[in-house]
Order: structure tokens, then sequence, then C-alpha cells
């Protein structure tokens, strides 16, 4: 999915992000995002929201590299909202699991608390556990408890949509985070230009293969992720119009988990005689997952990811993997905080363009940030940003291979 308008596509600063939301204007600029190492615990609270599974620290583990706090500007966020005046509302997030990526817990959640709690306005942030139940149930118990604005990382579509559907009826304002809801009835979607995702990762296989005949095996993320079905259009956009690359195998791997990816993936190269020259992977952990099929059977090729993991970055300087995405959760963090508090306010997020909701046709608002292809030329930036540490990163086992790389901090 692609933005309308030409306006630009990013928001750097939480404080700037605010403000711009508060006073329904935006400061352009361009970005960068995602996963990382082990999951943490599942649900958030900040500012007067009391989470189940109990209330959440500003702070997240220092793998993610997430400030305790939010950066220069927290304090003109802050005076911005309340200098707004009129009643400030009370914001509910729910996020999808800690299984898909590490980064809803141990990115998300503290940074979305922080600017919360820096903004003045109460806040409840929870997690679904990868269940659409319990996120249904998560979203009753919110809107009962009185949020006026919810939004939402939709596990699919239909249960996103009939969480927004009930919310409408309460009054209760919604915001698609990161995965649009298909016929579903948000005010805003906040995201990253999903399609252009797809297109790294198609034209870093495609650099990492060169010329000449290839047989490439895709492995795609969840059939119930709209972001997966955006990714792997851009990636076939890409390398679909280079006829010397033949695909030999394709799966959309259910809930994005990444043992059933071991699976899908063994079965796809067993049936392509054990022969693959490169493999599309929609992110890091279904790249690792081919990656470890692969290193079973002696064979390393170029295979691609998302998220700027620790295990993707260390894919990378092991020349297992040939790139990844990163999408930097600071700047799509901010961007959701902004128009959540806008919201709040009584205002509109300040969007910047809008896309298809190619269910019912309509256009939705939408702010869509820029992702930024990694490959070991430029792998500091994520560590660069704070969202891994270069120790993480950089482990003794990895240490040469980092000097090698150039890797700093």
């Amino acid at each position: 999915m692609r933005l309308k308008t030409s306006a630009a596509l990013g928001l750097m600063m939480v404080g700037t992000l605010v403000v711009a939301a508060c006073s329904s204007s935006s400061t352009p600029a361009s970005s960068a995002s995602s996963s990382a190492a082990a999951p943490a615990p599942a649900s958030a609270a900040a500012s007067g929201g009391a989470a189940s599974g109990g209330a959440a620290s500003s702070e997240a583990p220092a793998s993610f590299g997430v400030p305790s706090s939010l950066p220069a500007g927290a304090s003109a966020v802050a005076s911005a909202v309340q200098s707004a005046g009129g009643k400030v509302g009370k914001v509910g997030v729910i996020l999808p699991d800690t299984k898909s990526s590490a980064r809803w817990a141990n990115a998300d959640a503290p940074l979305l608390a922080a600017a919360f709690k820096a903004a003045g306005i109460p806040a409840n942030i929870q997690n679904a556990q990868g269940s659409a139940t319990q996120m249904a149930t998560i979203a009753d118990q919110m809107i009962a408890s009185g949020v006026t604005t919810l939004a939402i990382v939709n596990l699919d579509s239909a249960s996103g949509a009939a969480i927004e559907k009930k919310a409408a009826t309460q009054g209760v304002k919604t915001l698609d985070y990161d995965r649009l809801t298909l016929g579903g009835s948000a005010e805003a979607y906040v995201s990253f230009d999903n399609e252009k995702v797809g297109e790294l990762q198609g034209a870093g296989l495609a650099k990492c293969l060169g010329p000449g005949d290839k047989s490439i095996i895709y492995l795609n993320g969840s059939p119930t992720d709209n972001n997966a079905t955006a990714f792997a259009a851009g990636a076939h956009k890409v390398l679909d119009p280079i006829t010397s690359y033949k695909k030999v195998g394709e799966q959309a791997v259910a809930g994005w988990d990444n043992q059933v990816a071991a699976t899908d993936f063994e079965q796809m190269f067993t049936a392509a005689g054990r022969k693959v020259d490169g493999v599309l992977a929609a992110n890091d952990g279904l790249g690792n997952a081919a990656i470890s099929i692969l290193t079973k059977n002696k064979l390393t090729v170029p295979v691609t990811g998302q998220d700027a993991t620790v295990q993707g970055l260390q894919n990378i300087l092991s020349g297992t993997q040939c790139m990844t995405v990163y999408k930097s959760v600071k700047q799509e963090a901010a961007t959701l905080a902004a128009a959540a508090i806008a919201l709040a306010k009584g205002g509109k997020p300040a969007t910047t363009g809008t896309v298809e909701d190619t269910q019912t046709k309509k256009k939705v608002a939408a702010i869509l940030l820029t992702p930024v292809s990694i490959t070991k030329d430029n792998i500091s930036v994520p560590i660069k940003d704070g969202y891994v540490s270069l120790a993480n990163v950089c482990t003794p086992a990895y240490q040469a291979k980092c000097t090698a790389a150039g890797v700093t901090g």
C-alpha cells in the first residue's frame, strides 16, 4: 500500500509528533523498524490504566535499547497537550502477541507508555497473546472502563473489524496500528509502507542473487495479516519481471509461526529437489527457519528478512542472510501516540495521505513511514538508532565479524 499524496512520509521526534497532532499539522521526514530477541511479558499499563497481568514499567530490556523515558521534547509534548485545554480522554492500546515479534512487548509497549505518560494522557496498554477472543475481551473491558480512543494491532481483519464496530456504537474512536483492518472503521491507520517493505526485500534478494537462471522459494507471512499480503505483492513486483528467476515454491506461514515455517520450507525445499538459489522470507524469524533447514543440508544461499532483529543481524554478519528491513518502532510508536493523543483531545490525527481498504474500497486516512533496507554495509543503522544494542549483536562469538564489518554503536 502506498500513500496517495506526495507528502513526506516520516515524522521524526516524539515531541514534534505530538505537537503536530495537537495542532493538526505534521512535520515530515524519512524513516526506518522492528523486532529482536525473546518474547517478554504480556501486558502493560501507563498513566492511570490497570492492565491484566500487572502494571508495566516504562523501561524495556536493554536488548532493545528503548529509553526508560521519552527523548528530548517530552516536556514540550506535555505542555502542548495541557495547553490545548478541554476534557482529556483515555486511551487503550491492544498489541497482538509476543510470538510473531518480541517488539510488541519489549519496544512498542514501553515507548507508548512513556509517550502517554509525558503527555498526561491516561492509558491502558495490553497484549492479546495471539488470541482474537482475548483481544475482543480486552477491548470490551477497555470500553467499559471508559476509554475514548482505542488502537489495535489486529490478529485478523474480521475480528479487528468487529472490535471497531462495537467501539463505534459506544462512541469510542479507533486507530489501526501497524496492520490495516480490512472492513474496519478506524479513524486512521498508522504504519509503514508495507508494499515498499516487500520491494526492498525483492530488490535486496535480486542484488544478492545476481543475473542468470535462479530458483526462488517464497516464505510469506500469515495469510490473515494484510501486511503480509502487501509484503508479498511488493516482492513479486520486483522479482517477477526478472524472467531468468523461477519460483519453485511459495507458502504463507500460518500465524507467522517459525516452527511451522521450518516445516513449510523443508517441504517446498524437498519438492524442489533440494535445489534453491534464494529465499524470499517475509521476516527474520521466517528467514532463520529457512536457514536452519538450509544449514542442515549444508547449503548457504541468500535469504531475506525483516525487523532487524539481533538474530537477523547476526545472520547477516555470518553470511547466511542477505538483508533485513528496518522499521523504526520509535517512529511508529511516536506516530501512534500523536494520533491517539489528538483523538483523546477531541481533535483529528495529522494524517499525510490515504490507503485503500481492498474489502470496502474505501479510502482510509493514513500515516505511512518509510522502511530501510539493511545489509552488512549499513548494519550499524538499527544499533545507532538504539533499537538493538551493540553488545547484544556483537557478542564474543560475533566480535570478529563485527570488527570486519565495521559495526559501531
